[in-house]
C-alpha cells in the first residue's frame, strides 16, 4: 500500500520533469537558431554598409572626369542615402518591410550599374588605378552581398522549419517565436546582367 502511495506522485513528478526538460531544451534551441538568423542578417547589413562606404570614393573618383554626367552621380548619391536610411529588425520585419529594405538596396545596385556603364565612355577614367581598385572592391562586395543574402535565407528557413515542427512549435507558440521573412529574388534576377568593365 505504501508503495502505490508514492508511485502515482512519482510518475507525475517524472512526467512534469520530462516536460520541463523538453520545454527548456526547445526554448534554448529556438533562441540559438533565432540568434543565428540575426547574426546572418547582421553580416548582410555589414556587406551593404561596406558597399555604401565605397560609393563616396567611387563618386569622387568619377567626378574628376571632365564633363561626367552629373545626373548619374546624383542618382547614385540619392540611392545611397535612401539605402542607408532604411533600417529594420529582421525578427520583427513583415515581408513588406523586408521588401522595402531589399528594394532600397536594389535601387542602389541599379544606380551603381548605370554609373559603371556610363564610365565606359571615359577611357581616361577607367584606365586609372584608383578607379580599377574601386571597381574590384565593388564587384567583390556585390558577390559577398549575394552570399550573405543566401546565408540569411538558409538560416531563416532552418529556423522557420524548427518553429513549425512538433514539439518545438508548442514552445514557439508559448514564448512568441515568430517566423522570419525571406529575401525574395529581385525582378529580372533570372536574367543575369552583362557587365563589361572594359580593360
Amino acid at each position: 500500500m505504501k508503495r502505490s502511495k508514492w508511485l502515482v506522485p512519482g510518475v507525475i513528478a517524472g512526467v512534469v520533469l520530462v516536460l520541463v526538460v523538453m520545454v527548456v531544451g526547445g526554448y534554448n534551441g529556438l533562441v540559438n537558431q533565432r540568434e543565428g538568423v540575426n547574426s546572418k542578417f547582421a553580416a548582410l547589413e555589414g556587406q551593404y554598409q561596406r558597399r555604401a562606404d565605397l560609393v563616396p570614393n567611387l563618386v569622387n573618383t568619377v567626378k574628376g572626369a571632365a564633363n561626367f554626367e552629373q545626373e548619374t552621380l546624383t542618382q547614385v548619391t540619392e540611392a545611397r542615402a535612401k539605402a542607408t536610411s532604411v533600417n529594420i529588425d529582421p525578427s520583427k520585419a513583415t515581408p513588406e518591410q523586408l521588401a522595402q529594405y531589399q528594394n532600397s538596396q536594389g535601387e542602389l545596385s541599379q544606380a551603381l550599374g548605370r554609373l559603371l556603364a556610363v564610365t565606359e565612355n571615359y577611357p581616361q577614367l577607367t584606365a586609372t588605378q584608383n578607379f580599377k581598385d574601386l571597381q574590384t572592391q565593388l564587384e567583390g562586395t556585390e558577390n559577398r552581398i549575394a552570399v550573405a543574402r543566401k546565408d540569411y535565407n538558409d538560416a531563416a528557413s532552418s529556423y522557420n522549419a524548427h518553429v513549425q515542427r512538433f514539439p518545438s512549435n508548442i514552445t514557439a507558440a508559448l514564448f512568441g517565436f515568430d517566423k522570419f521573412s525571406y529575401f525574395q529574388a529581385e525582378k529580372g534576377a533570372e536574367n543575369a546582367p552583362t557587365v563589361d568593365f572594359g580593360n
